[in-house]
């Protein structure tokens, strides 16, 4: 009954109208709307079999509104009447929604019942909270994942970035974190995905145990680029609306570079002039607006985000994964060379960095990772000699021990899909491994 009332307070009191004046590529030229509308405003346009095709405003252009469809334009001609939504885009989440799987406007697509509808909307493009009012970082939060946890450890409410490129194994860290992450709700959105791999990655990798307390959005790669973009919007959203019931939300988007590509699409088909890259101006703005949401609120409630970058080319400095390594709390970086060895998840921890280190350990823990962050350095500062069997046991100690441990080290990053690791037994592993700390050797008498 709350839901039905909420639902009957929302209905329009007017309705405005306009014809379609044209077609141009992926956009709709609509009269009859000035002053009515603005960029973001919905608008339905009727198609032929009674079909209505949802649009958002993207421009204008020599006195027609721009708009651009979720779907289809199948069967949309000139003079097709619009109707201009009373609302702005907003969501209406419960806690209900919680092991079902949507789309990109909040519609069920996993064959169960409908949604119940809450009593709040959520803007799906709202703002961060305000940055003085912020609460700081909470306490550690374990992820499940034994290298992450030691090297690069997450705080409650830090943004992250899973940096790597396609076919090194981002999917499947994501589900292991959704599965095994000490947090009360994950929200997950699967942004641009192939359409095969979302059923994988549903029972295959995150399993009925993750899925129960998720929530996921959809929106595969053959969808509108306004669909893939507003996936992005609408995991925040939901994310938003369990964070403000003071719960841990670990919140993940994969990918944000999809998310960059879809804006660059709507860009560039509002006649915005391409940037770096082919990458519009809007793609920088919007970048920053979207992470910014994930983090501490106001109130109790957080939202972890791990945000996964596909580095195009393998290319850890093309524009969208350098601006968001800018925008983010630290960055993951999987490594190609690492998986085609065949240690799994092939982090490379030289490389990776959590912005929350080393304030968030004791000097014990922050010692132990330093010390074998140094080991693995020496290691590939020599890798070469070593393989060409150029360096001689003895001539150096600290190349000495780090040979001794590369195959501890290695075996102690390396972790299978099904195995679960805690946060305090990964420093306590790491400690026992390399062992108390040689004293060095006293000088010789003369």
């Amino acid at each position: 009954m709350e839901s039905l009332i909420s639902e009957l307070d929302r209905l329009p009191e007017h309705r405005t109208f306009g014809r379609v004046a044209g077609i141009q590529g992926l956009l709709v030229q609509v009269g009859g709307l000035f002053g009515s509308v603005s960029i973001g405003t919905r608008v339905g346009v009727s198609a032929r079999h009674n079909r209505v095709v949802a649009g958002e405003v993207v421009g204008f252009r020599d006195g027609h509104a721009l708009v651009m469809p979720f779907s289809s334009l199948d069967g949309i001609g000139l003079g097709a009447k619009t109707v201009v939504a009373d609302q702005d885009a907003a969501v209406y989440p419960h806690g209900t929604w919680l092991g079902r799987i949507v789309d990109a406007l909040g519609q069920p697509i996993d064959g169960g019942a409908p949604l119940p509808q809450g009593p709040k909307g959520f803007a799906l493009r709202a703002s961060a909270p305000v940055a003085a009012k912020r609460r700081r970082l909470g306490a550690k939060i374990d992820l499940g994942v034994r290298s992450i946890n030691t090297f690069t450890t997450v705080c409650l409410g830090q943004r992250m970035g899973i940096f790597a490129g396609s076919g090194i194994g981002k999917s499947v860290l994501l589900s292991m974190m959704a599965k095994y992450a000490a947090c009360d709700v994950s929200v997950i959105g699967l942004v641009g995905e192939r359409g095969r791999e979302v059923k994988e990655f549903i029972e295959d990798y995150l399993g009925p145990e993750g899925l129960k307390r998720s929530v996921i959005v959809v929106a595969t790669g053959d969808e509108s680029a306004l669909m893939r973009r507003q996936a992005a919007y609408m995991t925040l959203a939901i994310a938003e609306y369990f964070r403000d019931q003071g719960k841990n939300v670990l919140c993940m988007i994969d990918s944000i570079t999809r998310f960059a590509m879809a804006q660059r699409e709507i860009g560039l088909s509002g006649g915005e002039p391409p940037a770096s890259k082919g990458y519009t101006p809007t793609v920088f703005y919007e970048l920053p607006r979207l992470l910014e949401r994930a983090g501490t609120g106001t109130n109790e409630g957080t939202i972890t985000g791990l945000f996964t970058v596909l580095v195009e080319g393998d290319d850890h400095n093309e524009p969208v994964a350098d601006a968001v390594r800018g925008i983010l709390d630290g960055h993951i970086v999987l490594d190609r060379s690492i998986a085609e060895r065949g240690r799994y998840p092939p982090i490379n921890i030289l490389r990776s960095i959590s912005r929350s280190m080393p304030d968030c350990n004791t000097k014990e823990e922050n010692d132990v990772v330093a010390r074998a962050r140094g080991l693995v350095a020496t290691y590939e500062e020599m890798a070469d000699m070593i393989r060409l069997g150029a360096y001689r046991a003895g001539s150096d100690p600290a190349i000495d021990e780090a040979i001794k441990h590369r195959d501890g080290l290695e075996k102690f990053l390396g972790q299978g899909k099904a195995e679960r690791a805690e946060l305090a037994a990964g420093y306590a592993a790491l400690a026992k491994l390399l062992g108390p700390v040689k004293a060095p050797a006293a000088p010789a008498k003369k």
